[in-house]
């Protein structure tokens, strides 16, 4: 588990609300309080949706941040910027194969519950923080550390500058 400070906060929020960046990844929950507090639960209800739909979702059990973005974007914007917020996001299961190549590890996928960043930002400051969730208890923070260098990657790759606290 790493933290990091986000350097241009309004630059890392464009990305966040407005472009497709995060877009791939599950939204676990979000906290946003601005004139209220706003609570999202991203977990999904399959008992809402048709048969055709719940096949599609094929046992997702989140939604993506792409469906979420602009709603959470209704939350936040105008000219104050909100009093807190904290966003928990997980790589889709159907991602940790790749996330295995690209960190060359050779653990089976169902090692793994969840791979996580936290976002946190307490009105002034911006923190991302890691974490990874595996089935069983384990010392070995061999996946931990490829998680956190797979993060800092991806925001290095998408031009977030970052600095380790």
């Amino acid at each position: 588990m790493i933290a990091l400070d986000i350097l241009d906060v309004k630059s890392f929020m464009k990305q966040l609300l407005v472009e497709k960046t995060f877009d791939s990844f599950l939204l676990s929950e979000a906290t946003v309080t601005t004139f209220n507090q706003f609570y999202i639960d991203g977990a999904l209800h399959p008992d809402f949706f048709d048969t055709d739909t719940k096949e599609q979702l094929k046992n997702r059990k989140y939604s993506y941040w792409k469906e979420l973005r602009e709603f959470v974007f209704s939350i936040i914007k105008g000219k104050r910027t909100p009093l807190h917020f904290k966003m928990v996001f997980q790589l889709p299961h159907t991602q940790i194969v790749s996330f295995l190549q690209f960190s060359n590890l050779e653990y089976e996928e169902t090692e793994i519950q969840g791979l996580f960043f936290n976002l946190l930002f307490d009105g002034h400051k911006l923190t991302c923080t890691t974490g990874t969730s595996q089935k069983h208890f384990t010392m070995d923070r061999t996946i931990d550390n490829a998680w956190d260098l797979y993060v800092m990657s991806y925001f290095k790759n998408n031009g977030i500058s970052t600095e380790k606290l």
